[in-house]
């Protein structure tokens, strides 16, 4: 990471951690603090990042996995760490969904769980873990520095029929727009929980029916680009911008281009709603980390369990 990209993720952290202390540390969720396990579980977060730094060392596009896989719990049943939970006999769950088949970065959730329950056992949960990896594995990939609040319960439903929720890469803006707002999202805020793919791939099987006619949206030589990975078969991956283990802004700068991989990217120019917002955070980039790190705070809130309506699980895999 840059020194300059350093500085002002520093100031964005402080800005964030200023108005965390103007209201107490406490937001809008009654038992959601910034410091929820400061007596509970003192280093449970230096846990979580040593855990995250060590995968990502090792596999770098992990990043954009354990983002996406908190983009995934929350956007079904609030964040509840539900898309943890493993399919039983009598119970398919949601990680066995078509739209979650592609998760990836459970065994850093579980590897932080598991040192956690050494040192603070039965504490922390697994939807707080989540969020925290999100976080972490974002500043790991040069993305901003933020602070979440804590004190999440872990969900007890995990229904492979509730993942029907879940944004499809075929959505226009207007879709994205309502399956965001029903969540207590702005278009605004949506743009910019999207950049969230300046970092990861897409396969060919989320956006080769582009392929099959023209696309006025789709730059001609990218289409062939894109041509080019499907040859190799629906799996094969396709990196959302030229930068894909960075957290940066190229995302919006490739939709600019009509280079955006999947139609749910490129309609974000198209719309009149949106297409400020993607040029604004083409040109300035703290600008888009600054409302991406509120949004994505805001995200770790949705639909969250308190008290008796959740539980910490002792392994994130089941139910306890």
């Amino acid at each position: 990471m840059s020194l300059a990209k350093l500085v002002m993720a520093k100031l964005l952290s402080v800005f964030l951690f200023m108005e965390a202390i103007a209201s107490g540390f406490r937001f809008g969720v009654d038992g959601l603090r910034m410091d929820y396990y400061i007596m509970t579980c003192p280093f449970g977060e230096q846990i979580v990042k040593n855990a995250v730094d060590r995968a990502l060392d090792d596999d770098p596009t992990l990043a954009a996995a354990l983002v996406r896989m908190h983009f995934h719990d929350c956007f079904i049943e609030g964040c509840d760490g539900s898309v943890l939970i493993d399919s039983t006999q009598d119970n398919k769950a949601e990680k066995d969904s078509p739209g979650n088949l592609s998760l990836r970065g459970y065994e850093v959730i579980d590897d932080a769980k598991n040192q956690l329950e050494e040192q603070c056992p039965g504490v922390v949960s697994c939807a707080d873990i989540i969020a925290m990896a999100a976080r972490d594995a974002i500043f790991w990939a040069g993305g901003p520095i933020y602070d979440i609040p804590k004190g999440r319960k872990d969900g007890r439903r995990s229904k492979i029929e509730d993942t029907i929720n879940l944004p499809f890469p075929t959505f226009n803006a207007s879709q994205l727009i309502r399956a965001f707002g029903q969540r207590g999202f702005t278009a605004q805020e949506m743009v910019a929980l999207s950049g969230a793919h300046t970092i990861g791939v897409a396969r060919c099987s989320s956006f080769k029916s582009r392929l099959t006619g023209v696309d006025p949206t789709l730059d001609s030589d990218f289409a062939k680009t894109l041509s080019k990975t499907c040859s190799a078969g629906d799996n094969a991956e396709q990196p959302f911008d030229a930068t894909r283990n960075d957290f940066d802004n190229l995302y919006f700068n490739a939709l600019i281009r009509k280079a955006g991989v999947l139609f749910s990217d490129q309609t974000l120019l198209t719309n009149a709603k949106t297409r400020a917002a993607v040029n604004g955070y083409a040109m300035n980039q703290a600008m888009f980390f600054l409302d991406f790190q509120q949004a994505m705070v805001k995200m770790g809130m949705v639909d969250v369990k308190e008290g008796g309506k959740g539980e910490v699980r002792h392994n994130c895999r089941k139910i306890n």
